[in-house]
Formats: structure tokens, sequence, C-alpha cells
């Protein structure tokens, strides 16, 4: 099933040069950036890489130079979620003859599928492709469409290569009710950059953490402390982190996050696809005291 899924894996931003192009050597530099850094693993065209916004070809470039940038060190998992079946085989399979080693795919939104429906979603991508298939399930950015703890253990139980989910729920109790359930293989990994602790605690097997672009040691850090039984310094490692996910409010996401980059020297442009525009001045002075309270500027 080639390379696990576990550790800190970075839900990358989408560099733009100011007219909204994909920008290459940025997006290049960023992942060479956090693999530097220790992180475990990179997940890009997800939500916070505005693949809402994104073309195919889009998607499809940011995965080869992802791929290509990695050249085999971490965990490449794209995500491959649309609303359509075909469209996410499609994504799925060029992604996996790209050379990924994972793909993710968020729940279909939009339109508001029956758990019957999802199962048959998944299934169809599962028998699509070879490596492994992980669910993401993020309600609050896929209009309430969430697949149920029940349909999740049964796509787990009839295929081999649905190897896990993103639980980007915040629903802790449901998470730790998947890692008891579910088989011993099947890599539970949190969503919720406020939970990495509680989760991991709980035995997950990883993040994948938005928060992991602008501080990629302090998470990776935190994954460390856990692993290694340090469970009071991986509380205050959490505490530390908080500060920067609840700033993902200052503006529209994910403008914090490439204006934080553009802080720290690793972007030249913390462009977004519109309508998501610039923060303000005022906003600006509010995420550079977060960035100096959590000690990663």
């Amino acid at each position: 099933m080639g390379k696990t899924v576990d550790g800190i894996i970075v839900a990358l931003v989408t560099p733009l040069t100011p007219e909204e192009r994909l920008d290459e050597g940025a997006f290049r530099k960023l992942v060479s950036h956090v693999i530097a850094e220790g992180v475990h693993g990179l997940f890009p065209a997800g939500s916070t890489g505005e693949f809402y916004a994104l073309t195919g070809e889009e998607k499809r470039r940011l995965v080869g130079w992802c791929v290509e940038e990695a050249a085999g060190r971490v965990t490449v998992m794209p995500n491959v979620g649309a609303v359509t079946t075909a469209e996410s085989v499609a994504l799925a399979r060029e992604a996996e003859a790209m050379g990924a080693d994972a793909v993710s795919v968020i729940t279909p939104y939009y339109c508001q599928p029956s758990q019957a429906e999802l199962f048959e979603h998944y299934a169809t991508i599962c028998r699509a492709v070879r490596i492994p298939v992980l669910a993401y399930n993020n309600p609050g950015r896929a209009g309430g469409v969430a697949l149920t703890l029940e349909t999740t253990l049964r796509l787990a139980h009839a295929f081999e290569n649905f190897a896990g989910i993103k639980d980007s729920t915040g629903d802790l109790t449901e998470t730790a009710e998947l890692i008891r359930r579910a088989p011993p293989s099947f890599r539970v990994i949190m969503g919720r950059d406020t939970l990495i602790y509680g989760a991991l605690a709980y035995g997950a097997a990883g993040a994948v953490a938005a928060t992991a672009n602008v501080a990629p040691r302090l998470t990776v850090s935190l994954y460390e402390a856990v692993r290694a039984g340090n469970f009071g310094e991986a509380k205050a490692l959490q505490r530390r982190l908080a500060p920067l996910r609840m700033a993902f409010g200052i503006g529209t996401f994910p403008a914090m996050l490439k204006e934080a980059l553009v802080m720290q020297g690793v972007l030249a442009s913390a462009a977004c696809k519109r309508p998501v525009g610039p923060l303000s001045a005022e906003e600006r002075t509010r995420l550079r005291a977060v960035l100096e309270e959590v000690g990663v500027l």
C-alpha cells in the first residue's frame, strides 16, 4: 500500500501571483521549506489550498509539482474530492498516475447525498485506484454533508484501500469511537488543529494541519512529544499553537495564512482567488501580534 499516512501532514496553501495564477516557484519553495522543518506529509489542493476555486488543470499541476518536489521524502496525499463521483474518480486516477502515495476525498458538497449514495461514491473511487483512499469529513465546509460513523466503518470493512479518514468534524467523541471500532490498520487523521493533542492521545495516527504552513516545527514537536509519552510538553505545545488556529478568523480564510507566510519571508505574495481579498492594515497588525505570541515570527 506504499507509504503510511501518519504524523503531521501540511494542508498546503496554494501560492498565487498577484494576477491569481499558480506560482510554481513559490509552491516548490513552500514544499521544500516544510519538509526541511520536519513534517511527515503534504496535502495539496485541500480546503486550505482553495481547491474549490481551482480548475482541473490547476489541481493536476499542483499534484505533479508536489510529487516532484517531495521526491519520495514524505507522503503526498492530495484532496481529489468533487461534487460528482466521475470527477473524483478522474482526479484520483490522475493523482495515482503522477505518483501520489494516497488520496483524500472530501464528501460531495452542494448536493445532499444520502449515506447509501456516499457509500457508493467512496466504493467507486476505491475500486478505481490501488493507492489508499481516505475520506475527508468536513461538514462545516461541505454544506453539512458528512459521513456517519456507521458508513465509515462499513467502508473500512468492505475495501482494503479505504484506508482512513481526515476528521475535521471537531467532534472528539466521534473521533475516539472511530479509533476504537475501526480495523487496526485504519488511519484516523485529525483535521482540527485545536484537537491534535486530544486526538493523538486517543490514538489517532496524525493530523492534517493548516497551521503547519506557518508553524511546521511546532506542530511536529507536538506530535513527537505525544509519541514519546511527554504529555505535559505536548499539552503546552498545543496551548502555544492555539492562538494561531484561532486567528483563522482574521480576514477570509486562507488569506491570513498566506499573509503570515509573507511576513515570515516564505512567500512573496498573499494573493488568493477572488472574491477572497487581502487583509486590512488593522488585520495585518493583529496577525503579526499572534505570530509573535506563538513565537513563529
